[in-house]
């Protein structure tokens, strides 16, 4: 699994800037070789109960968005966002699922 961060920044109409967070999460090589079920549609639900917005899990409210495209799934954060987070979030999945030991979770770049 590859997590890789494509950030963009946007300017809001009262002054500021929002810096909107860029995720992307590859499963393409598991999903392959059969160890996720369902298409990866466990771990989009997986993402979604568990991501903490202001000390809260599952209350995503509209600041952070979870979408599951073919092989990879993208998420969005209008806060402050990192990757060792959902990294974090990936590593505790795989272990709940029992594939902890089979597959090696990678950061595309620091």
């Amino acid at each position: 699994m590859c997590i890789r961060d494509r950030s963009d920044t946007m300017a809001p109409k009262k002054g500021g800037k929002i810096t909107i967070k860029k995720f992307a999460i590859d499963y393409t090589v598991p999903l392959q070789d059969g160890l996720l079920n369902e298409g990866g549609a466990q771990f989009e639900q997986f993402l979604n109960e568990r991501i903490k917005v202001d000390g809260k899990t599952g209350n995503l409210a509209g600041k952070v968005e979870v979408k599951r495209e073919k092989n990879k799934i993208f998420v969005e954060a209008e806060m402050p966002f990192s990757k060792r987070y959902l990294k974090y979030l990936t590593k505790k999945f795989l272990k709940k699922m029992g594939l902890r030991d089979f597959l090696h979770v990678v950061a595309s770049s620091k």
